[in-house]
């Protein structure tokens, strides 16, 4: 009995220690191991990090229609100097696959493509760093063509395919990282495909995505965007137009409205929440994230797969996960961000977006010729967790803006509650 009593005393100690409703940020969780010992973040750097909840966009806002903006947001102290530790301070692996219960394996070798601008040059490294913090297997770096490795592996080309990297840019390092990382946290023996685009515009970023169907990918994560244009039907949507081949692309962090390539038919636009944990480090909640994006597109015509009443045209968004920076990723980069560099916490729906994205590669059963939208509005609820609080801004009607029970804008069909 004087044993029972003392580990129900040392649970209720740790339980204290865990992320509850009570801790705004809802990111404090007892350091213990999951399936597959896989570590979990240690709770007093998380308590640490808590105490910030500001944030600041890795990739600054820009007026010009033919430039895209990574929408990546790392926490910042009250000086808006990025807050950094020695340790993960954000979610991990283990808190992700448990709040979206998925084993984070695939079947076979998946080539998750990811595409950003600028060069990331410790990307490998970092990754490596990132896998023997949280226990998960190494990817090596391919000794050939991506598609014929019969191991998972890392490979990192230009937007023409080559090892002639960009320059680099500080803020769309910190993004590929994130990239990078989310996606091998959800699926950690998929074979990841870096294609770093010569900059952030529609032109080069749409190469990159091409270079990336060229190579192999069976999934891509897109964690970047601008404003809608009335040529994008006939000059961008091309690019995306793949049956077979899953799409994913952030919906935006400034609240309610419509960016591109979210808006595209042919992509799955990824809407952003707040993620909850239990005390137990199980899913308790989601909302929708205050900044997501979300709206009716001015120019994309309505998918066959998509029937809400309250848009015309295409509706964004069709799936959600994590964004918020305050419930947000541990992220480790090695390149020095506004004098910072080693563990950050990061949201924004650049989280989201390789989240799904890593979760769909695990159990990716699109067919040659089905497009990804057709195959997750098939889907039955059971797949999603619905979310029904949250907004991201005014608009009428309101589930554009309003997350409700069953399909709304901010959150889509909702989160994934296992692989799909």
């Amino acid at each position: 009995m004087k044993y029972s009593s003392a580990i129900t005393f040392l649970l209720i100690v740790i339980g204290s220690l865990f992320f509850v409703t009570q801790i705004s940020s809802a990111q404090t969780l007892s350091p213990q191991f999951f399936p597959q010992q896989i570590q979990t973040i240690d709770p007093s750097i998380a308590q640490e990090a808590n105490k910030h909840s500001r944030s600041i966009d890795l990739c600054p806002p820009t007026n010009n229609s033919l430039i895209m903006r990574c929408f990546g947001k790392v926490i910042v102290q009250d000086t808006l100097v990025p807050f950094t530790s020695s340790k993960p301070a954000g979610f991990g692996p283990a808190e992700f696959r448990k709040a979206y219960n998925v084993s984070g394996k695939a079947t076979g070798t998946p080539i998750v493509a990811i595409v950003d601008a600028y060069d990331q040059p410790n990307i490998l490294s970092d990754l490596q760093t990132y896998s023997t913090t949280f226990n998960l297997p190494q990817l090596p770096n391919c000794s050939g063509v991506i598609a014929n490795s019969s191991v998972p592996c890392f490979k990192k080309v230009s937007q023409t395919g080559t090892t002639k990297y960009p320059k680099t840019d500080a803020g769309w390092a910190l993004e590929i990282s994130l990239d990078i990382e989310a996606v091998h946290a959800m699926c950690d023996n998929c074979s990841i495909l870096l294609i770093e685009a010569t900059s952030p515009t529609n032109t080069n970023l749409l190469k990159a995505v091409d270079t990336a169907i060229s190579l192999g990918a069976t999934v891509i994560s897109n964690s970047y965007g601008g404003s809608e244009t009335s040529t994008e039907k006939t000059s961008y949507d091309t690019h995306f137009n793949r049956p077979g081949i899953g799409i994913f692309a952030s919906s935006g962090d400034n609240g309610y409205g419509v960016s591109y390539p979210a808006a595209s038919r042919y992509v799955i636009a990824v809407g952003g929440t707040k993620l909850t944990l239990t005390s137990t480090g199980a899913y308790s909640s989601e909302t929708a994230w205050t900044d997501g994006g979300s709206g009716c597109s001015k120019y994309e015509i309505k998918p066959t797969w998509q029937n809400d009443s309250g848009c015309a045209k295409r509706t964004v968004a069709d799936v959600a996960a994590d964004a918020d920076p305050t419930s947000g990723a541990a992220v480790y980069d090695s390149v020095t961000y506004q004098g910072q560099k080693g563990w950050f916490k990061i949201g924004g729906t650049s989280l989201s977006s390789p989240l799904v994205a890593g979760i769909f590669a695990t159990g990716n059963q699109l067919t040659n010729n089905e497009q990804a939208g057709t195959f997750f509005y098939g889907l039955s609820a059971s797949h999603f967790h619905d979310i029904t609080a949250g907004s991201n801004g005014i608009c009428s009607p309101s589930y554009l803006c309003k997350a409700r029970t069953g399909y709304d804008g901010p959150t889509g069909l909702g989160s994934p509650n296992g692989a799909f």
